[in-house]
């Protein structure tokens, strides 16, 4: 544990030493646009630059998701994954290109999550210039239909019907450098949707208004009591609706998300949250669909693991100070799963899901090298025990 740890420092630079292989791999997979359900190009590019790589395996799960394998001296010991999702929040029609500074690349989705991947794809190359080898294979996957409405169907599918063990993973995000997150907790994502109906093609002069029907949703919601423990919180996220400012909105939507370490909170306040819409939908005397986009349940490693232990003290080489903070994304899955696993961040940056998403260069490499370091602790034996 203590010799790889000791050499941490000197992987810095060794990294540092090909950034602009790295640089190009994400640029070029950042440019690809990506929406969910539609990550086909970003996916084949993946593929593309595994194989010249010429890393052992390259293939595709029942689901298409990407995956390459990197063959371990030991066929005894379980793979390690290494994943990263392939989506982005952006549609097709933004614009891509990305601008690369001498200490900073920016563009829509560059943290969240198209440095995630370039790093990924990076990995055979950087693992070859620092003599790495490991026991397991190393699964490198990225992951399709993760973000918002895809609710994590890629690394459930992956994870469902994947036939061996899985010895550990490191969930892989852009930003922020200095995240360790080891916990998830239980969620309902949802939208609400509000529609004023015409009569015979007719609309009624004083018909209500979709936008304040869904104010006084929020309103109610405002004032249900949650309680610090188990901690929960609503968080309302989207709304839309209208046409015009001098024409009454006949329809509107409202996306927010319930969150608790107690699925059974979660599920309480849903149960309320949905007694509450159906009484404002019969009081105004509107249609209010309430539909759920994803869940999860909550998961969670010990704070004393091994592996959240050793990931600790892979930053603590690398002069990071850890943050830890709950998270839903692949993670959750792991956890939920039974299979050991953190997510780490690899830069800094600004602007997030917004199209000038900026990310710094130079921590880039520590958060490379924290995410070979857990990897490494992986391989020795910390996840072993459980």
């Amino acid at each position: 544990m203590e010799n790889y740890l000791e050499k941490l420092p000197s992987f810095v630079d060794e990294i540092k030493s090909i950034k602009e292989t790295i640089i190009t791999n994400i640029v070029l997979i950042g440019q690809i646009p990506s929406p969910t359900f539609k990550e086909k190009r970003r996916a084949q590019f993946f593929m593309e630059r595994l194989a010249e790589c010429q890393i052992d395996e390259c293939t595709t799960d029942g689901y298409r998701n990407p995956i390459g394998i990197i063959r371990g001296t030991s066929g005894a010991k379980p793979p390690i994954f290494v994943v990263t999702h392939l989506d982005t929040f952006f549609t097709q029609d933004t614009d891509h290109n990305y601008v690369v500074k001498e200490d900073s690349i920016t563009g829509p989705g560059i943290t969240d999550n198209s440095v995630g991947l370039g790093v990924l794809i990076s990995l055979p190359e950087i693992f070859q210039k620092l003599n790495l080898r490991f026991e397991s294979d190393i699964v490198l996957a990225g992951v399709i239909q993760s973000i918002g409405k895809g609710n994590l169907r890629g690394i459930r599918h992956l994870l469902k019907t994947w036939s061996t063990p899985i010895r550990g993973a490191v969930c892989i995000e852009g930003a922020e450098l200095g995240r360790i997150n080891y916990y998830s907790d239980g969620m309902i994502r949802s939208e609400v949707e509000c529609n004023i109906p015409t009569v015979n093609g007719w609309e009624p002069k004083f018909k209500p208004n979709a936008i304040l029907v869904l104010n006084e949703v929020i309103n109610r919601i405002l004032r249900l009591r949650l309680p610090q423990r188990p901690r929960a919180r609503v968080i309302f996220g989207k709304i839309k609706g209208g046409f015009s400012h001098g024409i009454i909105a006949y329809d509107a939507k409202l996306g927010f998300e319930i969150q608790s370490d107690s699925d059974k909170m979660v599920k309480e306040i849903y149960s309320d949250i949905k007694d509450i819409i159906a009484g404002v939908s019969h009081e105004y005397e509107v249609e209010l669909k309430l539909k759920t986009i994803s869940s999860l349940y909550a998961s969670k490693l010990r704070y004393n693991h091994p592996l959240v232990k050793s990931a600790g003290e892979v930053m603590k080489e690398l002069d990071l100070k850890p943050v830890s903070e709950p998270c839903e994304s692949e993670l959750s899955i792991f956890l939920f799963r039974k299979i050991p696993a953190v997510t780490l961040g690899i830069t800094k940056g600004e602007n997030y899901h917004q199209q000038d998403n900026r990310m710094e260069i130079e921590p880039m490499f520590k958060g490379i090298a924290q995410i070979i370091g857990v990897i490494m602790a992986i391989d020795s034996g910390v996840c072993d025990e459980q």
